[in-house]
């Protein structure tokens, strides 16, 4: 039997001419800065990157000190940048007038890029109902579409290897059910005007995801009840516009008889019709700051009468 001959193992080129720890470093991340103008935003970025306090307080330390922990990017198609994670450090660095922007370039691809931007964001100490909703929604598509799993009916019941949920999954990374994942998910439903009134902690969470299940027009409809009533569904009364809307029998009437009724551990209010205080406002003042000049109004109309009854 003719024994096969065992041919060596050529060094490569690369090894030939290079040290190993050159190697090493080769294939190491590193951070390499970046200019600005050549780095875009994430595409549908469910965050909000607010100038507020912490922004005008995160300037002063970029103009000072400079970006100390670096982005994460990925190279597009194109030759531009696209920004993972960094956000507000791209916005900080903008306003300090910095020039350029200390960037990590990850290879990944768009659907990997959506989980790493939302697990990357959902660490920062306030989050909007708003922002975790449309968080969870991008990341369960992007989830999906990796395991191959149809779009439709989100969330899907559909399990992964490990017989888990995709919102068991999300949950697992943020700390909350899965009910409360797809709860989340289905304010992503609600018209822009309710889903701020969440955000704004005039809704609460239960009572929004049942109206979320309303059409476009039954959503606007109950909008202007609300103002009309200034007062927000319960989370029985959302329960019921839901079932007329499902039966196809909510209108602008159903509407505000179901908003009418009174709630179990509802103080009785003082309610004044829209139309006789109309000609005082401008159209479209908002209701909270109706209240407030309402309030003032009869603050002064109050003293006046005390500084009469003095003068008597």
């Amino acid at each position: 039997m003719v024994k096969p001959v065992l041919k060596p193992k050529l060094a490569s080129v690369d090894e030939l001419f290079t040290t190993q720890a050159e190697r090493d470093d080769a294939v190491r991340e590193k951070v390499i800065d970046i200019p600005l103008e050549d780095i875009d935003g994430f595409p549908d970025h469910p965050y909000q990157v607010r100038i507020d306090l912490e922004m005008r307080e995160l300037v002063e330390n970029v103009r000072e000190h400079g970006v100390l922990t670096p982005t994460i990017a990925r190279l597009k198609e194109d030759g531009r940048y696209e920004l993972v994670s960094g956000h507000r450090r791209k916005m900080a660095s903008e306003l300090a007038g910095l020039k350029t922007l200390p960037v990590i370039v990850r290879e990944m691809d768009r659907d990997t890029a959506i989980v790493f931007m939302v697990n990357s964001n959902l660490q920062r100490e306030q989050v909007l109902p708003s922002e975790k909703a449309k968080a969870y929604k991008m990341k369960l598509e992007a989830m999906n579409r990796q395991l191959g799993r149809p779009l439709n009916n989100v969330p899907p019941v559909a399990e992964d290897s490990r017989g888990k949920r995709s919102t068991a999954i999300i949950g697992e990374a943020t700390g909350e059910s899965h009910e409360q994942i797809r709860r989340y998910i289905r304010l992503t439903e609600l018209i822009p005007e309710i889903l701020q009134m969440v955000d704004e902690d005039k809704m609460a969470l239960r009572p929004a995801v049942e109206i979320s299940y309303l059409a476009e027009k039954e959503q606007k409809v109950l909008l202007d009840t609300m103002e009309l009533e200034l007062a927000t569904p319960s989370h029985a009364q959302a329960v019921k516009l839901k079932q007329f809307s499902q039966e196809g029998r909510l209108n602008s009437d159903v509407t505000l008889s179901i908003m009418q009724e009174q709630k179990p551990n509802q103080a009785d209010k003082i309610k004044i019709p829209r139309d006789k205080i109309s000609r005082y406002f401008d159209e479209g003042t908002p209701v909270a700051k109706i209240e407030e000049t309402i309030i003032k109004a009869l603050e002064l109309y109050r003293k006046r009468e005390r500084s009469r009854g003095q003068e008597r």
